[in-house]
């Protein structure tokens, strides 16, 4: 179905059981995302808020919370999205089947912008007039969570050398003055760096809209990381089944006609103000860190608009379903890309950058028996020199003709394949120094860390133990050695101190189990060394969220029996990664007691929520 304006997907929705309006007043302080949190953890409905203190709009919530919900809104589109997108990412399918990609040149035809007469259907308010909703507690202010956000290439103007992407915003608090100026965060490898940097070329300020609500395609597409030549406002035209449509407003500002607010303004050459601290889809915040200014032009507003949020915290959230439906439609895409590659996946609950884990063919020399990766080295060099994956810090890699069933989104039988084979004296291979996430602090500066890449080929090398060895014992300070899944142990370790004592104290450990614990450990290929093994073994999501946004392959990564050989670092037993929190680490989001107790009212008896109670 295509919707019009968001306010048409509202009532779509609650036609079909998928929408809840809550009326009673809520406060955009904390109380709207504890709400919201709550709601889709019970895998709940989308949330109209109907009565929000101090502004006269309503707001959305939860529209992409489940799968089937995201599925729901693009039910008309999807498949034919799909076959787009594998047809840009191979053209000759076209030639292989013609009959099955007839009608999709008129379908894409048909999702070009279309530029339209100025619209009266916008009032201009100020920044100060919007639903200014915080979601945690240590929040720099208000953000816009869920925003479009437009800019043009300034040597090649028009909406169709346009980039859109979903940076956050920052409305209010820090050093911004209030109505004339927001914090505008965006990451490295974003398609709007490259406009900045050619507006600071010619020394000009670079002009942004922002867009907020309108169709869910447009906000959908500005998270959509397209193959090369693909538009994102045609591929929004596409899945919305309705194209994009637009304006210039006096100044010379693209305005979305359908779009419930944008705000418009100017990013001026090496003018920034610290923005955040933020709570992010890692888990833990962002920190303040100084980032582009933007002078405020206009805001503007339906008369009977919707703002459009989300709340970020911990994996899965309300973006794993964006990531979910991504995979769906650009599953064929990386494989086409990338040669060699069957499956790449960024694995959500770690908080997607962190860890990779991918499935390639090794088919180099298929006329030896396979003892060590080959081909699948080149595939990880070129995954990790790909866009947004570049940003991993732990890459592991299988050889598909090792097991053909093996899929990447079965994350524990992935782990257990990879762990039975890996040889940890020849198979581990880091990079120092180089980038990764902006969000992710367990680097040594912003934007700044490791990666490590893990390739394991063959027949298996080890038997995983299925419980902690009965008979291991452990050296002072380390205790309670918990089983997480076949292979892995967790075990608690006392608080981390500094690098320099704790290099002394992990490779003492180390050393430890390799003279007095070398056969015990034969069949656990991996230990990790946290806070709370209590906490980590619970389930696989805690496992894969303390490991792997918690360590910096470079310093946090060491070994039973571990050794450097011609600057070649390897291990003769398990593998031991430091995921103690440091205390460098942004801390870890925590909801607020006495906010949760407020939002008690909404499900209870005669709530609006009383029916997820």
């Amino acid at each position: 179905m295509g919707y019009k304006s968001l306010e048409d997907c509202v009532i779509d929705l609650e036609r079909h059981g998928h929408l809840i309006r809550i009326k009673e007043e809520v406060d955009p302080y904390l109380e709207m995302a504890s709400i919201h949190l709550r709601v889709f953890e019970k895998k709940g409905p989308a949330l109209l808020f109907e009565n929000i203190k101090n502004t006269r709009y309503r707001a959305v919530s939860n529209l992409f919370g489940t799968l089937e919900r995201s599925r729901f809104l693009f039910r008309d589109s999807i498949e034919r999205v799909k076959k787009v997108i594998q047809l840009k990412a191979d053209p000759s399918q076209v030639l292989k089947n013609p009959f099955k990609y007839a009608n999709l040149a008129f379908f894409a035809l048909n999702a070009l912008p279309k530029k339209v007469i100025f619209s009266d259907t916008f009032e201009e308010i100020r920044i100060s007039d919007l639903p200014l909703i915080q979601c945690w507690e240590k929040d720099g202010g208000a953000f816009v969570t869920l925003p479009i956000v437009y800019t043009e290439d300034i040597d090649k103007p028009g909406v169709m050398n346009s980039n859109i992407g979903m940076y956050r915003i920052q409305l209010s608090g820090n050093e911004y003055v209030q109505d004339k100026e927001i914090g505008l965060h965006y990451q490295l490898h974003r398609g709007i760096g490259v406009h900045q940097t050619k507006c600071n070329a010619k020394g000009e300020p670079m002009k942004v809209s922002i867009f907020v609500g309108g169709p869910p395609s447009l906000t959908f597409s500005a998270v959509m990381p397209l193959p090369e030549g693909i538009s994102e406002l045609t591929f929004a035209g596409a899945l919305g089944k309705r194209r994009f449509r637009y304006f210039y407003d006096k100044q010379g500002f693209c305005i979305a006609n359908d779009a419930d607010f944008v705000i418009t303004g100017y990013v001026y050459p090496n003018e920034n103000k610290p923005e955040g601290p933020f709570g992010d889809h890692l888990g833990y915040y962002s920190l303040k860190h100084d980032f582009p200014l933007m002078r405020v032009n206009k805001v503007y507003a339906k008369k009977k608009a919707i703002w459009a949020f989300t709340v970020v915290g911990r994996p899965p959230q309300e973006d794993t379903s964006f990531g979910a439906l991504i995979h769906e439609l650009t599953g064929d895409v990386i494989p086409a890309e990338i040669p060699g590659v069957k499956e790449v996946h960024a694995v959500d609950a770690s908080g997607v950058h962190p860890l990779l884990i991918a499935i390639g063919s090794e088919r180099y020399t298929p006329y030896y028996e396979l003892k060590r990766p080959q081909e699948l080295l080149t595939i990880a060099n070129h995954i990790l020199g790909t866009g947004q994956m570049s940003l991993a810090k732990f890459l592991y890699i299988a050889n598909h003709q090792d097991n053909p069933q093996l899929h990447t989104h079965n994350i524990q039988a992935f782990f257990e394949h990879i762990f039975e084979r890996v040889d940890f004296e020849n198979d581990v291979h880091f990079y120092t120094k180089t980038t990764i996430d902006t969000l992710d602090y367990s680097g040594d500066g912003l934007n700044t860390g490791s990666k490590m890449v893990i390739a394991a080929v063959g027949k298996p090398k080890r038997v995983l133990s299925k419980e902690v060895p009965s008979t291991l014992t452990l050296p002072d300070g380390f205790r309670n050695p918990k089983w997480v899944f076949p292979g892995v142990i967790a075990i608690q370790a006392p608080k981390f101190q500094d690098y320099i004592s704790e290099n002394q104290r992990i490779k003492h450990l180390g050393e430890y189990l390799f003279h007095k614990h070398k056969d015990t450990l034969q069949g656990i290929a991996h230990i990790i060394l946290c806070d709370d093994s209590n906490f980590v073994s619970q389930n696989l999501n805690n496992w894969l969220w303390v490991t792997y946004t918690r360590s910096n392959p470079s310093h946090d990564v060491y070994g039973v029996g571990e050794f450097i050989e011609h600057k070649h670092w390897g291990c003769k037993g398990s593998l031991i990664i430091d995921a103690r929190i440091k205390p460098h680490h942004a801390p870890p989001l925590e909801k607020n007691p006495e906010i949760e107790k407020r939002v008690d009212r909404l499900f209870e008896k005669g709530g609006s929520l009383y029916a997820l109670r």
